[in-house]
């Protein structure tokens, strides 16, 4: 396999933000292949690399997040909400990726607003030929 794959859930993407509605929140990602490496970029604004995990198990590379709103302020006598919509906001995205990669050398970085995932290539052994023995 050449090529990281995307294997999301739409329930693992998807929350009930309270009102018995469904919201689906992805963000955009790029994946380019180079001679030397995978390179992720995932659109991430409004949130930094605290609010970001990361998690190569095996072949499956994880990206999650969530950020909950802060506790809400006592409403003075003439306010009141019309629209509360921005409670939760999380999402989960597993990629499988290629058996060439390095993953003890996979780093990450976070600048305006992008993640940015190298994950470097390792060559693998080639194809082994095994003779057949006469009985």
């Amino acid at each position: 396999m050449n090529e990281l794959s995307l294997f999301d859930s739409l329930f693992n993407d998807t929350l009930f933000n309270g009102y018995g509605c469904r919201t689906v929140s992805v963000p955009r990602v790029d994946v380019k292949e180079t001679e030397d490496a995978y390179n992720l970029d995932m659109e991430l604004p409004g949130r930094s690399e605290d609010d970001v995990n990361i998690e190569l198990d095996h072949n499956t590379l994880t990206i999650s997040s969530k950020v909950e709103e802060e506790k809400e302020k006592k409403a003075e006598k003439s306010e009141k909400w019309l629209i509360k919509e921005r409670k939760v906001s999380a999402f989960n995205r597993s990629f499988t990726i290629p058996e060439d990669v390095d993953a003890e050398n996979v780093k990450a970085s976070f600048k305006n607003g992008i993640l940015s995932v190298t994950m470097p290539r390792k060559s693998l052994p080639a194809p082994k030929r095994i003779a057949i023995e006469c009985a």
